[in-house]
């Protein structure tokens, strides 16, 4: 029987923007401008926890979260990262890199919940995309 093919759970696909594609990861950028937010979704059909991947998908995810904090750092100036696998309303795995300030209207809690997704104006989110596909070292892939 074929392996199932990978696709983007819908959710994911309303939520973000394409960014790029890792060695194991498509990485999103979340269509909220309150913070910027990556999310890194291995290419794995049928993964919902890290535990889903083999051993040595588990050490390339961990490798791709470094390198999108990296990255989200670079282009941000935050104060803090914050990197989670949550997934209780989407099953899907995917691991949010949020880049935090000390000033962001959700500051020090956690940014669920806190104000509705603010859209990023188009010429500023193509600008922070460019940014981050630079310090990712990735072009932009189809999905």
């Amino acid at each position: 029987m074929a392996a199932l093919p990978f696709a983007l759970h819908p959710q994911l696909s309303h939520d973000t923007t394409p960014v790029g594609d890792l060695a194991l990861a498509r990485v999103l950028l979340m269509n909220d401008a309150n913070y910027p937010w990556l999310i890194l979704v291995p290419r794995r059909a049928g993964a919902s926890e890290i535990v889903d991947l083999t051993d040595d998908e588990q050490a390339l995810l961990m490798r791709e979260i470094a390198q999108a904090s990296r990255a989200l750092k670079a282009v941000s100036a935050c104060d803090k990262l914050n990197v989670a696998a949550i997934g209780n309303v989407v099953p899907q795995l995917h691991v949010h890199v949020v880049a935090r300030r000390r000033d962001d209207l959700a500051w020090p809690k956690p940014v669920w919940g806190v104000a509705p997704a603010k859209p990023y104006e188009a010429g500023a989110r193509d600008a922070l995309m460019t940014r981050l596909r630079d310090a990712l070292g990735v072009m932009l892939t189809q999905p």
